[in-house]
Formats: C-alpha cells, structure tokens, sequence
C-alpha cells in the first residue's frame, strides 16, 4: 500500500463519507484499502469501527472487498438491519459495479453462471462440484484500444465474485494480481514517455480497478437509488486511458 494511501486512511472521516442518511439508512462511498469489518491490527479503521463511533446504533448492511472502493448502505436501528437483511437475501437490492478489464470486450446483459468456492488461502475459484451457485451480468459501458469499462450485476454476492468470473473468461479486472490481473504502465501507450532520473515509473493505477457504483431498493414504500461517485484514483485511470489508449 502507498503512503497516499496509508495517510488517507489514517484522515478518513466517516462524516465526509457519507452519500444520503436519513431516519433508518446511512448510504456511504467507502475508500479503497478500508476494510468492511474490525481487522487484526488495531492501528488500521475499519467501516464497522468508524461507523459505531459515528453512531454506537448502526449495523453494516453488507460488506465490499478491502481494494474495493463504492456503496455501502448501513441500518440505524435494528428493524431497519432486519428489513435490509431479508431484502438482501431474497435478492431484492440490484447491485451494479464498475470494472476496467484487460482486452476489448463489447457485450449487453452477458451473463456468467459458474458455481464457485473458497480455498485454504481464502481466494475464489470455479468449483464444478462442489462450488455454491454465482451468477452475474456484464454489460459494456466503453471500449478503449487495450481496456473496456464494465457494468457488473451480481446477482449472488460470493467472496470476489466478479473478479474471478471475469478472470475465469480472460478479462481479469486491471491490477487484480490476485486472479491474474496486471498493473497498467502508462509507457505501454504513451508515445515518448520519460521518468526523471531518479524515479521507477508507477502504475496508473495501484489496487483492484472495481467500483460498487450504486444500490437501488424500496425500503418501506421508499424507492432508492443512490450512486457512488469514482474516486480520485479510478477516475484519473479512465481519464488517462480516455487520452491515450483510444
């Protein structure tokens, strides 16, 4: 992890993360590199851990990946966690996130279905036998020369789901060196790229290139539908692959 990064986490506000909260729910963009739930060492946050401090009341909906930056909803009172809880075990909260992939891909409403399991390490992987039931959908937001921006629906919401159903296909997410992914080098399509003498080139961007862009539901004859604006970091990667790789 960067120093940006660690200084960033160490600032982070849970206040300022806030997209809408109201009388039962608190939507929030997390960051990057923040995990969902308490972690091994004390000296890094967690969501969980500012959100309680923020309201000793609240109760995380669902979790997202520690690279992965996005949406997250959050109950306020114990009805609300029951309400979502139930909604989102009966699938009823549609969840899209952004990807940018490796290779050109233009597809509508694709859908992946292969069953997947965790192993010793805790990664995912397609198991045929004796994998639980994932499936997802993918549709092309934009293609570039070497990179495409997609839409993913997940409909089952399995450990790393996205990320190993598109690396199972050869689309792994940018940066996932988990499944396969690799790091984009901006001297890879930038005619005359120059570093200065005394530095390493960096990649345009450091961590899972996955964003949970929104969550839409009806909660109590309430419809929503909130987005997660990019980051910093995603949106800078677009940018430069808008500029130079299309």
């Amino acid at each position: 992890m960067s120093l940006f990064y660690i200084i960033m986490i160490k600032f982070l506000s849970f206040k300022n993360s806030i997209l809408l909260e109201d009388e039962n729910l608190i939507f929030i963009n997390k960051p990057a590199f923040v995990s969902s739930l308490d972690e091994r060492d004390a000296n890094l946050h967690s969501i969980k851990e500012l959100a309680k401090k923020y309201n000793s009341e609240l109760q995380l909906c669902h979790r997202l990946d520690k690279e992965t930056s996005g949406i997250m909803v959050i109950a306020k009172n114990p009805e609300a966690y029951r309400e979502m809880a139930m909604k989102f075990e009966a699938r009823k909260v549609e969840k899209k996130y952004h990807a940018i992939v490796d290779g050109v891909l233009n597809i509508s409403d694709k859908v992946i279905s292969l069953p997947l399991s965790i192993t010793k390490k805790g990664i995912a992987k397609v198991d045929m036998q004796e994998g639980k039931p994932a499936e997802t959908f993918f549709t092309t937001l934009k293609m570039f020369n070497h990179f495409t921006l997609l839409e993913c629906k997940p409909v089952t919401g399995r450990l790393h789901q996205i990320r190993i159903h598109l690396a199972s296909q050869n689309f792994t997410i940018v940066s996932d060196i988990t499944y396969g992914g690799k790091y984009p080098m901006l001297s890879r399509y930038k005619r005359n790229f120059r570093t200065s003498k005394f530095e390493n080139e960096q990649p345009m961007m450091k961590r899972v290139a996955l964003h949970a862009y929104s969550l839409s539901f009806e909660f109590s004859g309430i419809q929503y539908d909130i987005v997660a604006p990019y980051p910093k970091d995603f949106e800078v990667f677009l940018k430069l692959i808008e500029k130079f790789d299309s």
